[in-house]
């Protein structure tokens, strides 16, 4: 697709306006735009046939395409991807557009779970971008203020963490059938003695530098199960890792008028719940400076869907990415109102956060 951008990115200026006024044309209205409309909206003076023409070839590079008998046109996935890189223009958010989003993160309780801060953050921006907010986070690496193991079943345990901000998680685990309830008593307790207030990782670190210590306070068996309560966490799916927060998914039923629309938004909700194949692009976005667009079918999320998503990666105080923040709209979504959006709200986030 690179080398197809680079070769229209030699269009005239003449085929730029005409192309500019289409494409901003529809992203407006979402309707075919025909030429005597782009004729009016020029500053030269152009006839209907002359713009004709220019759509014409502007069809043929495989920007713009007829959907039915229409005499307008709408912008191809092509199109929209060499608007957004070769001729829009990504301004800035207005001084009344950062004071709108600024009022509405200072009531955000910065007390909360993180979780929580985020997705009133999100929330914000899906309603002020009339689009799906979503963010990405790895999940809180919690300081803890209980470690329960519980025998399940011959062979198998149950490890619960109860979080200092009160988030619980709990994994299984395989141990020797016929251990010993005591055991599961005596691990618990050597645990919440030593290692209340610390985090997971600070709690596997001591393990793998005082294993001998373990040993020797506890029995050979015990710190078996130790090890592996505590390995779980570390041998966990990636995608396991990361929170997926959406926000405003009703903003996307908007406007849907045709039946093959609305299963397009099922399977994207489908999409969004299994959310394996997101993370895995907005892990990308985490890699990437700024905001990134991605249009349509260039990503398999979205290639049934008819949506478009904007992202950037949000810092923590010592400027490293910790994760994502974006919307989901439609492909016709307004891009340059978006994407200052997003940046801002990225930022705002880091902010919170810090």
């Amino acid at each position: 697709m690179g080398q197809v951008l680079s070769g229209l990115a030699a269009l005239d200026e003449r085929s730029r306006e005409i192309f500019r006024q289409l494409v901003d044309r529809y992203l407006e209205t979402g309707e075919p735009v025909g030429s005597r409309t782009i004729s009016r909206g020029l500053t030269v003076n152009l006839s209907p046939a002359s713009v004709r023409n220019v759509m014409a070839d502007l069809e043929d590079s495989g920007l713009i395409a007829s959907p039915h008998t229409s005499a307008g046109r709408i912008p191809t996935e092509l199109g929209l991807r060499f608007f957004v890189d070769a001729i829009m223009e990504r301004g800035s958010l207005s001084r009344e557009q950062r004071e709108d989003f600024d009022a509405h993160i200072s009531q955000v309780d910065r007390e909360q779970r993180v979780e929580d801060v985020l997705a009133d953050a999100t929330n914000i921006l899906s309603g002020l971008s009339h689009c799906a907010g979503l963010v990405v986070t790895p999940k809180v690496n919690m300081r803890l203020r209980h470690i329960e193991f519980v025998s399940l079943s011959p062979g198998k345990a149950l490890v619960v963490l109860v979080g200092e901000d009160g988030n619980v998680e709990n994994r299984a685990i395989d141990v020797l059938p016929g251990l010993p309830a005591s055991v599961m008593s005596r691990v618990s307790n050597f645990l919440n003695s030593r290692l209340r207030g610390k985090t997971i990782s600070e709690v596997q670190a001591f393990v793998e530098r005082d294993i001998d210590i373990l040993k020797r306070e506890l029995d050979e068996l015990s710190a078996r199960v130790v090890e592996a309560g505590l390995a779980v966490w570390s041998g966990a799916d990636e995608d396991d890792q990361k929170t997926l927060i959406v926000r405003g998914r009703a903003n996307l039923i908007e406007n849907i008028e045709a039946l093959e629309d609305l299963e397009r938004l099922r399977k994207l909700f489908e999409d969004l719940e299994q959310k394996r194949e997101l993370t895995r692009l907005l892990g990308l976005a985490e890699q990437a400076e700024g905001v990134r667009i991605y249009i349509g079918s260039e990503n398999q999320l979205f290639s049934l869907s008819g949506s478009s998503l904007v992202v950037s990666p949000y810092h923590d105080k010592e400027q490293n990415v910790v994760g994502v923040v974006g919307v989901i709209g439609p492909t016709r979504m307004h891009y340059a109102r978006i994407v200052p959006m997003v940046d801002y709200t990225a930022k705002l986030v880091g902010r919170l956060l810090s």
